[in-house]
């Protein structure tokens, strides 16, 4: 009987929470295109000098910049990104969670989209410098809204119903809400459902990583077609994966609100489309370089049922430690960011020695990563508050 007021108060769109998941969106929207942006700017700031074919070699696409120099990429919206599951944690309903995360996750991919479709555009209209102060004015307006909006919990939100704020706090009273104590590391380490989100990241990124990073150049060398001619082409990935992201979303809370699934059944439902169908579509590609068509559709899907995860383990961390989510959201990524390191050396290396055997060894290997972080995380992924992440008395003699 209590489960039922969770999903009958606190109006669906209509609602704070959902402004909340709107700002954040915008937000991941404006840390991606600022970062794409650099790299766009930087091959026009060069454009028409004896340096392009230098740039080719190092920067075969807007995000290859910002993907092979981790440091920038941590420092530039790493700490932004794990925050936000601070705020969910108190903000979120747990039959909400996937929707809100996945509406303002989608940002991030939307804004990989639009950068890609008009940053040339914006370069050759008016001048590589108003790629910055558009975006950048995009920037500055989320950041005001950020500040004035957003707060740490409902309760404190000066403009939140009545009506909402109890359905949030109602939903969220099984949680701990005392203030932190000391992080215990130590039953981090030996807790198993960690480990499952944290290789789920691992294998989630190492193929990501590679689809972003070297899709100009696998078009290029294997279709022989200049990615760059076709900024539309080169973003609709990021399309499909911010689809698939919101939909996501919405469709593993449909299956939780209608107890059509158990919690842990929809994560690992989930984790089992995100990482397995980007395997297969990986595994086809060698199979289907004669045809242009086929090899840009599984190229579109890669990134697209990937994403499917932000329903699955990428949450995760929310469900079994949700007053250690922003730290242990910051851990998860750091997996993500060395699987990115090791998969972009890593593919390097093979298509450097032949290229037809070279991809085809990239894409298994990709493949069977994937496969083996979604055994691991099928074995031992859990979705209840673990013992060391709940609510315990302080007890003074």
């Amino acid at each position: 009987m209590d489960k039922k007021p969770s999903t009958s108060k606190g109006s669906i769109f209509c609602s704070l929470r959902y402004g909340l998941a709107l700002i954040m969106h915008f937000s991941n929207f404006t840390m991606i295109t600022q970062r794409v942006s650099l790299s766009i700017a930087m091959i026009a700031m060069v454009n028409g000098t004896q340096q392009h074919d230098l740039l080719n070699a190092s920067t075969e696409g807007p995000f290859v910049d910002t993907l092979n120099n981790p440091i920038k990429k941590v420092n530039a919206g790493g700490m932004a990104w794990t925050g936000q599951f601070t705020i969910w944690a108190k903000w979120a309903p747990p039959l909400e969670r996937s929707k809100l995360t996945s509406i303002a996750g989608s940002g991030s991919a939307f804004g990989s989209f639009i950068i890609l479709c008009v940053g040339g555009l914006i370069s050759q209209a008016l001048g590589w410098p108003f790629i910055f102060y558009i975006f950048g004015s995009i920037g500055c307006i989320c950041c005001l809204l950020w500040f004035t909006v957003i707060y740490d919990d409902p309760m404190h939100h000066p403009c939140i119903s009545v009506r909402e704020k109890e359905h949030i706090t109602s939903s969220l009273a099984q949680q701990s809400s005392s203030p932190r104590r000391s992080v215990p590391i130590k039953s981090m380490v030996r807790c198993l459902p960690l480990w499952a989100i944290f290789i789920g990241f691992f294998s989630h990124f190492w193929l990501c990583t590679i689809i972003i990073t070297y899709l100009p150049t696998y078009i290029r060398s294997v279709l022989h077609v200049n990615i760059r001619d076709s900024g539309v082409l080169s973003s609709l990935p990021f399309i499909a994966a911010s689809s698939c992201t919101i939909l996501g979303g919405q469709l593993a809370d449909f299956l939780l609100s209608r107890n059509l699934l158990r919690l842990i059944d929809v994560r690992k439902l989930f984790s089992s489309l995100g990482l397995f169908l980007p395997s297969l579509c990986a595994v086809a590609l060698p199979f289907v370089a004669s045809s242009y068509l086929t090899t840009i559709i599984l190229l579109i899907l890669i990134p697209g049922t990937s994403n499917l995860c932000d329903s699955g383990f990428i949450i995760n961390t929310l469900d079994v430690a949700p007053r250690y989510a922003s730290f242990l959201m910051g851990i998860s990524r750091g997996f993500g960011l060395i699987a990115g390191i090791i998969s972009s050396t890593t593919t390097g290396f093979l298509i450097s020695q032949d290229s037809v055997s070279g991809w085809r060894n990239v894409f298994f290997l990709s493949a069977a990563i994937n496969v083996l972080g979604l055994v691991f995380y099928l074995i031992f992924g859990k979705a209840e508050i673990q013992g060391w992440a709940k609510e315990r008395p302080l007890t003074r003699l």
